[in-house]
């Protein structure tokens, strides 16, 4: 059920679903998928103009949508984003009774998703974010640290990650939002069939011998970035494997910090 439009007719659907949309729940209709296959842009770290021939352009949820691109918006699904306060008991302690911090990111707790209460808290939330993506243009959401539960020092396990990412997917439909899976390749035939995820965006699945995984579940609809400091050999044989994949992954090369491309550390590569 994938849809592929040319960028064209991709956006003049993209203004009619702006022009019509209301507060009542969305129609499935109203979802709009990104071209599969298409080149795209992952510019968290700061917004650039979008590259000569990308047609999907990922950014925050607190920057505006990419004009003349399919806009995908981040949001931090399972985790907190540093420098927004979280109640705590929506936070996963440890047994010492401290705020539980993701070992890569120290300045993001996990979210607790560990009862129903708790997921319909945060989801309410997260809801207003949501809502903020598709005032602000986007036509899709992605929800990172899906995975998040492998780092709860057992505190959260699959079945709370799948629960909440089902919520979490139902508010952005309920906007006529497409919504994106980040992270738990392990989980991606669930994300798709049974959770509703309509795409993926995925960080180095060459790196770690994941894409294929992804493109079992979501075809041509994986857009995966590979990080220059970290690649499993040269971008020509990062290329070069995921090219060769049936359906591959729309890759791009670059630096780790996404930073803008006015910054001397700006690396941007297309597969």
């Amino acid at each position: 059920m994938r849809v592929t439009l040319s960028i064209a007719l991709l956006l003049t659907a993209a203004l009619t679903i702006t022009a019509c949309k209301s507060e009542d729940a969305a129609s499935p209709n109203d979802i709009v998928l990104p071209p599969a296959g298409a080149q795209f842009d992952y510019q968290l770290g700061g917004n650039s103009p979008v590259p000569p021939g990308a047609e999907v352009v990922a950014r925050d949820s607190t920057d505006d949508a990419a004009e003349d691109a399919y806009g995908i918006c981040y949001v931090n699904g399972f985790q907190t984003q540093p420098g927004v306060a979280w109640p705590a008991a929506l936070l996963v302690h440890t047994d010492d009774g401290e705020l539980l911090v993701d070992p890569g990111w120290p300045d993001e707790n996990i979210l607790d998703t560990s009862t129903p209460a708790k997921r319909a808290a945060i989801a309410e939330r997260l809801k207003t974010t949501v809502d903020g993506c598709d005032d602000s243009g986007y036509l899709a959401v992605e929800f990172d640290n899906f995975d998040s539960w492998t780092r709860s020092g057992g505190a959260l396990d699959e079945a709370d990650a799948v629960a909440f990412a089902t919520q979490l997917v139902e508010s952005a439909h309920a906007r006529g939002l497409a919504a994106a899976q980040k992270n738990a390749p392990e989980v991606a035939e669930v994300g798709r069939n049974d959770i509703g995820f309509d795409l993926a965006i995925t960080e180095q699945c060459d790196r770690y011998d994941e894409c294929d995984a992804y493109t079992a579940a979501y075809g041509g609809l994986v857009y995966n970035i590979e990080y220059a400091d970290d690649l499993r050999g040269t971008v020509d044989a990062v290329c070069s494997r995921v090219t060769a994949l049936d359906p591959s992954p729309s890759t791009i090369v670059r630096d780790h910090n996404l930073v803008p491309a006015n910054d001397d550390d700006y690396v941007y590569t297309t597969c």
